[in-house]
C-alpha cells in the first residue's frame, strides 16, 4: 500500500500517526491558516462585558416566578474577540459556498444572491405578524402570488403556505385528508408508504394517528404497484410516496398508482422534497395527487442546514382544498389581497379548515426569496432548472459505475440524485470510511446508508448548480477514496486526517451527549480561575 494509487495517496507521506502533518508542533496548537479556537467560555470571563453599559437602577420585577434567581455566566468578549471567534469557527465548518454539496437527501444548491438582496429589503426584512393588514399589503401580495405561481406548476387546485418545512408540510397534507375522511363518516386507519419513500413519512403518518404498512420495491427500485393493489381496501386512508423516490429514479406508475388509491377510495400523498427534479417539467396534479408539500429552501433557493430557514407549502386538489388549514390568503373583487381567518374564512367560502398549522402565516424571508428565484427563472428557466439537475446526476453516475456499485444502473437514467452501494469494498473497510476519507479530499460526505433498500448507501446529489469542471473534480476525489475502499487501504479506517478534529466516536456522542460546559477543576494547590479575576 505504499505506492500510490490513481488518487496519488500516500499516507505514509502526507500524515503522522497521531493524525497531524508531519513537521513540528506548533506552541498554539495553529497548523497555518488552520487555527485553534477554544470555547467561548474558555476565552471570555463572565465578570467582563466588551462593551461599557450603565448602571441598572433599582425597579420593580414584573417576572414574578420568572426571575433568574442566579447569575447566566455568559462570558464577555471585546468585539475583536467576538468577530475572531465565530469567524475561526465559521472556518472549520463545510458551506456550499466552499464547494459541492454532495448531499443526497437535500437539495444543497447554490443560493442566488438577488433572492437574498429582495429577502432584506424594507417591508420585506422588517415586518411583523401583528403588524394590521392595512400596513403589509406587499407581504401579502407576494404570499399570494408565490400561492398563484405554486399552483401553476404543480397543476393542483389550492395551496397552504403557513407549513413551516417539509415534516410540518407532510403533517399538513395529512390532516387535509383526515378531515376529509371524517367528514364523509369514514373511519379509515392505514397509511401505506413504500419502501422507497422518505422516512419522515411513516412518522407522519404514525403521529397522526393511523398504522402505517409497508409497500415493497421491485427489482428496479420503484414501487410494486401489484403489491400496492393487492393491499388497497376499505380501511386505508392513504398511500404517502415519494416521487421522485428516495432512490434517484421517477416513479413510472405515478397515475396508475393514483388512479388505484382513488378507486379504493383514498387519498395520495407526494413527499415534494425532491421537486427540483421535476419542476417545470411535471406537474403532479396530473398523476392523481391530492397533496404534496413542497420544500421552498430546496427547490427554489436557500440551501438550508443548520436548522433553517425552512418553509413547506402544501398544494392540495379540488377535493382536499376545503379542509385546508388557516390563515390563507385571497384576492376580492375590488383586486385586494386579503389574509382569511378564523373570523372571516366563510366569507371567501372556506367552513372546513382543519385548524392552524401555525401561530401566523409562514416564513416571510422564504416568500421573498422563493418568488425572486422563480420570477428571475421564469418558465425556461424553471424547465432548465430540472433538467441540468437531472444531467448533472447522470454525468455522476455513468461515471462511477464502472467502479462503484450501482444497483438501479439498468433501470434507466437516474433523476436529481445517484445513488451507490458498498458492494466489493474489502473486508473490514465500510461506507463511513469512504465518507471519512472523502472529507480529507475537500468534500462534505453524501448521504449515507440511506435509503434502506441499498446495503451501505451513498445517495449523490450534485444539483443543476454545478458546473462540469466542478463535477469532475468531484468524481476524481470519490474515484480515488473508492479505489482505496475497493483495495483494503486500512488507513481509511482512521480518517479523517486532515480535519480540524479527527474522527469522533458518533454513537457515544448521540447517546451521551455533553451539552454544558463546566470550568475544569484546577490542580490541587492552585488559584481558581475565580481568584484569578476569571470566570
Amino acid at each position: 500500500m505504499n505506492a500510490p494509487n490513481k488518487s496519488g495517496w500516500k499516507p505514509e507521506m502526507n500524515a503522522s500517526e497521531d493524525g497531524m502533518h508531519n513537521g513540528p508542533a506548533t506552541v498554539t496548537g495553529n497548523r497555518a491558516l488552520m487555527l485553534e479556537e477554544p470555547l467561548i467560555f474558555e476565552i471570555g470571563h463572565a465578570e467582563t462585558t466588551g462593551v461599557d453599559l450603565p448602571e441598572i437602577s433599582e425597579g420593580r420585577s414584573r417576572l414574578g416566578s420568572f426571575a433568574r434567581n442566579e447569575t447566566i455566566g455568559l462570558p464577555g468578549l471585546t468585539e475583536p474577540e467576538t468577530v475572531r471567534h465565530y469567524t475561526r469557527l465559521s472556518r472549520q465548518n463545510y458551506a456550499i459556498d466552499l464547494g459541492l454539496f454532495p448531499l443526497g437527501s437535500c437539495t444543497m444548491k447554490h443560493n442566488p444572491r438577488l433572492n437574498e438582496k429582495v429577502a432584506r429589503m424594507p417591508g420585506f426584512a422588517d415586518v411583523h405578524p401583528l403588524q394590521p393588514q392595512g400596513t403589509v399589503r406587499g407581504a401579502l401580495e407576494v404570499i399570494n402570488e408565490l400561492a398563484e405561481w405554486l399552483l401553476k406548476l404543480t397543476g393542483m387546485h389550492g395551496v397552504a403556505m403557513s407549513p413551516k418545512a417539509g415534516a410540518h408540510g407532510e403533517l399538513c397534507g395529512i390532516l387535509c385528508i383526515r378531515a376529509a375522511l371524517e367528514a364523509r363518516g369514514d373511519a379509515r386507519e392505514v397509511v401505506l408508504v413504500p419502501e422507497s419513500a422518505h422516512g419522515t413519512n411513516p412518522a407522519t403518518a404514525a403521529f397522526a394517528n393511523y398504522r402505517v404498512e409497508n409497500i415493497p420495491a421491485n427489482e428496479d427500485g420503484r414501487v410494486d404497484l401489484e403489491a400496492l393493489k393487492a393491499r388497497l381496501g376499505p380501511d386505508v386512508a392513504a398511500v404517502m410516496i415519494t416521487n421522485p423516490n428516495t432512490c434517484g429514479l421517477f416513479e413510472r406508475d405515478m397515475k396508475a398508482i393514483s388512479d388505484a388509491v382513488h378507486e379504493a377510495g383514498g387519498f395520495v400523498y407526494c413527499d415534494g422534497a425532491n421537486f427540483n427534479a421535476i419542476v417545470g417539467k411535471v406537474r403532479p396534479g396530473d398523476l392523481g395527487v391530492d397533496a404534496m408539500h413542497i420544500n421552498l429552501h430546496k427547490t427554489f433557493s436557500t440551501p438550508h442546514g443548520g436548522g433553517g430557514p425552512g418553509s413547506g407549502p402544501v398544494v392540495l386538489s379540488e377535493a382536499l382544498s376545503p379542509f385546508g388549514p388557516l390563515p390563507f390568503t385571497a384576492r376580492t373583487a375590488d383586486g385586494v389581497v386579503h389574509l382569511a381567518e378564523e373570523e372571516n374564512a366563510a366569507e371567501f367560502g372556506h367552513t372546513q379548515a382543519f385548524g392552524r398549522m401555525t401561530a401566523f402565516h409562514g416564513q416571510m424571508g422564504m416568500f421573498t426569496r422563493a418568488l425572486s428565484y422563480i420570477l428571475s427563472h421564469g418558465a425556461d428557466g424553471l424547465k432548465q432548472v430540472a433538467e441540468d439537475a437531472v444531467l448533472n446526476a447522470n454525468y455522476i453516475l455513468r461515471s462511477l459505475e464502472d467502479l462503484l456499485d450501482a444497483p438501479f444502473a439498468a433501470s434507466g437514467p437516474c433523476m436529481h440524485e445517484a445513488l451507490f452501494g458498498d458492494q466489493g469494498f474489502a473486508e473490514g473497510l465500510s461506507t463511513l470510511d469512504l465518507a471519512k476519507a472523502l472529507i480529507d479530499e475537500g468534500y462534505h460526505p453524501m448521504t449515507m446508508y440511506f435509503p434502506l433498500v441499498v446495503h451501505g448507501a451513498m445517495l449523490v446529489e450534485p444539483t443543476e448548480t454545478e458546473s462540469k469542471a466542478s463535477l469532475d473534480q468531484f468524481i476524481a476525489a470519490l474515484r480515488g477514496v473508492a479505489e482505496r475502499a475497493l483495495a483494503g487501504d486500512e488507513s481509511m479506517k482512521q480518517a479523517p486526517y486532515y480535519a480540524p478534529r479527527r474522527r469522533l466516536d458518533e454513537t457515544q456522542a448521540a447517546r451521551k451527549p455533553v451539552l454544558a460546559w463546566h470550568e475544569p477543576a484546577p490542580p490541587a494547590g492552585t488559584p481558581t480561575l475565580s481568584e484569578q479575576g476569571g470566570s
